[in-house]
């Protein structure tokens, strides 16, 4: 039985339409790769501002953050709407909803508006992080990049919008493969195999860009971190079961959240988002000044600080760290799942390391973050790559995917759905209108 060819089977290498897509996609890949490192470098000169006004006093906190998140609500109430919470969401919906929709959801506007207010809400110390908006910026950038080629039409359109997610998730974590992963694994259901290699492309360019721009490095640092068989793995399932649960009670907390539950809780999100979103931000400065500094911010410093084995945090840092991220969610305000959560499972994987004395800490904290971020996401590959990409550590592959593999499945008993794709069938047409301060994030 023959194969039979598409019609792009027998296109020629040197058509002139291909050569326009693909210049297309390498300039798209160049400008997602400059735009995250900008957001980036803003993000982080945000959060010192931050850092800044806590070392003169934790308790200014109580002011400063309640006024920013109070500030976001209002912003995202009056006409940018589309900026809030991590922004995939806006891009797997997209995917299935026609132009005028990725217009609303997807502009240049938006994305430059994602970016302004995620760098808003880390200058008052929120608990999110920028990966998940740079994917939304991303898809923006390269949706504008194709449709000013003339790729406008629907399936071109998608082959952009993925193109963009991978490219935006690899620039902020400087894991080129984990971005393919992320695109196939999160983004889209179906995956063409022909469209493979552009997207790659696409990858590839804005991993050259960053690399030019910023050098070679890796997100957390390199490890050497191993843990051989026996008694250590038992933090496999130990980090594969707790991560998996915890990962999934949150996703399911933060679903509830958008649905209006609590009730009382949801009402008062519909009819005062601003005095919501106060509400939450003053009980993430609480967190702040009773547990420390660790709550505020993406706990990027406080997750490296665990792997590389010098732990400045208590081991209560993990669930801290969960419950500010959910509070900050729960303010309906911009802003990314991927570093917080990957600083949550750290803080657990420090905790399970120390039921564990004969193993390689470092290592389970490692576990700990793969396992937790499964948990959350339900993607167990794009967790096992980014996880061993941004640590540059392959001696942890074959744990790691142990780990990732049951997180998965513990997840799944507490929340039935992937989160992003939850947040994702609440955006389409016939969902439940979400209140002004809850919109999926």
């Amino acid at each position: 039985m023959g194969v039979r060819e598409t019609p792009e089977a027998g296109l020629d290498l040197l058509s002139g339409e291909n050569w326009k897509r693909r210049a297309a996609l390498w300039g798209g890949g160049a400008a997602v790769a400059l735009a995250a490192i900008v957001f980036a470098k803003a993000s982080d000169a945000a959060f010192s501002v931050f850092r800044m006004v806590l070392a003169y006093s934790p308790l200014w906190s109580l002011l400063l953050t309640p006024a920013v998140f109070g500030g976001l609500a209002w912003a995202t109430t009056r006409g940018l709407q589309a900026t809030r919470g991590s922004g995939i969401p806006q891009v797997i919906a997209s995917l299935e909803m026609p132009p005028d929709w990725g217009e609303r959801h997807l502009s240049l506007r938006v994305a430059a508006a994602k970016m302004a207010l995620t760098i808003f809400g880390l200058l008052g110390g929120a608990s999110i992080g920028r990966e998940g908006p740079t994917v939304h910026v991303g898809a923006a950038i390269m949706r504008a990049i194709g449709r000013r080629f003339g790729f406008a039409d629907p399936r071109q359109t998608s082959r952009f919008l993925l193109a963009g997610g991978a490219a935006g998730i690899a620039a902020a974590f400087n894991t080129p493969l984990a971005g393919v992963v992320f695109a196939i694994e999160e983004l889209s259901g179906t995956f063409e195999h022909r469209f493979s290699g552009t997207l790659l492309t696409a990858v590839i360019v804005g991993g050259v860009v960053s690399l030019g721009v910023l050098g070679s490095y890796t997100y957390f640092g390199s490890m050497d971190a191993a843990l051989p068989l026996g008694q250590g793995w038992l933090a496999v399932l130990a980090c594969g079961a707790l991560c998996g649960l915890a990962g999934g009670g949150f996703s399911r907390l933060l679903l509830e959240i958008v649905d209006g539950k609590p009730r009382a809780l949801g009402l008062l999100r519909k009819r005062h988002p601003v005095v919501m979103a106060m509400a939450c931000g003053l009980v993430l400065a609480g967190l702040g000044v009773v547990f420390g500094a660790g709550a505020f911010g993406t706990g990027y410093e406080q997750a490296r600080g665990l792997l590389q084995g010098h732990a400045g945090v208590g081991h209560e840092f993990g669930l801290v760290k969960l419950a500010a991220n959910l509070v900050s969610y729960a303010a309906g305000i911009p802003g990314g799942l991927f570093s917080p959560a990957l600083a949550v499972g750290a803080g657990l994987g420090h905790n399970i390391a120390a039921l564990l004395p004969a193993a390689d800490p470092s290592a389970i904290v490692l576990l700990g973050m793969c396992g937790y971020l499964a948990g959350v996401t339900q993607a167990p590959l794009t967790s096992a790559v980014i996880t061993m990409e941004m640590t540059d550590n392959n001696e942890m592959l074959l744990p790691i995917l142990a780990t990732v593999l049951i997180a998965r499945g513990a997840s799944a008993l507490l929340c039935r759905q992937p989160v992003y794709r939850a947040l994702a069938l609440r955006l389409l047409p016939g969902a439940t209108d979400p209140a002004p301060g809850q919109a999926a994030r």
